[in-house]
């Protein structure tokens, strides 16, 4: 719970003069301000999924194949020779695929 250090303090004698019925109408309203806060103010910095990106562009430096990779014919993931599991004829399969 936030506290207000600027706000006066109540001394013992003023804690026992709030009636029950004050301190009851406090809690309601405390309850009512936080549901009163402004949810596109909150939203506006999240991107949500689905949104329209057709005005973006994408700049990826693509490499080709190196001479110690291989594309795996399973996932067609490009891997180096070292994950290379099986070699049946022209057929190349990654680790994670066998």
């Amino acid at each position: 719970m936030a506290t207000d250090y600027d706000a006066p303090r109540k001394t013992d004698d003023d804690l026992g003069e709030d009636s029950i019925e004050e301190l009851k109408g406090r809690r309601v309203d405390k309850g009512a301000s936080a549901v009163d806060i402004d949810e596109t103010e909150q939203a506006e910095g999240f991107e949500l999924p689905g949104a329209d990106l057709s005005n973006e562009e994408l700049s990826v430096r693509v490499l080709p194949r190196q001479a110690d990779e291989f594309t795996c014919s399973v996932c067609f993931l490009v891997k180096h020779r070292s994950q290379l599991a099986l070699e049946d004829s022209a057929q190349l399969v990654c680790r994670e695929c066998a």
